[in-house]
């Protein structure tokens, strides 16, 4: 019933930006974070950005000041802006969305994100 799709993704040089989104759908449930993550090749999967009602956002060290997570509620669509892209961002980014329960965690397939040097 839960469906997160994302796109955006692609091939930038180093110092370039793109903008993900994060379509969702079947969501009957109030959204406590939306979210997004990145899995690098041969590392484990990282915390990127959060958003959580009305605006509040936090993201991790590695891209603050250069990444902007927001939402659009009427377009049931969360973004992630990056700006000034570097190599070491090159990964699959995955949408997150959590309910209040446990049990209430969604995520997208990924989308290829490839900062050349």
């Amino acid at each position: 019933q839960v469906q997160l799709v994302e796109s955006g993704g692609g091939l930038v040089q180093s110092g370039g930006s793109l903008r993900l989104s994060c379509a969702f759908s079947g969501i009957s449930f109030t959204i406590k974070t939306m979210g997004w993550y990145r899995q690098a090749p041969g590392k484990q999967r990282e915390w990127v950005a959060a958003i959580a009602d009305p605006s509040s956002t936090n993201y991790a060290d590695s891209v603050k000041g250069r990444f902007t997570i927001s939402r659009d509620n009427a377009k049931n669509t969360v973004y992630l802006q990056m700006n000034s892209l570097k190599p070491e961002d090159t990964a699959v980014y995955y949408c997150n969305v959590r309910g209040y329960q446990s049990w209430r965690d969604y995520w997208g397939q990924g989308t290829q994100v490839t900062v050349s040097s």
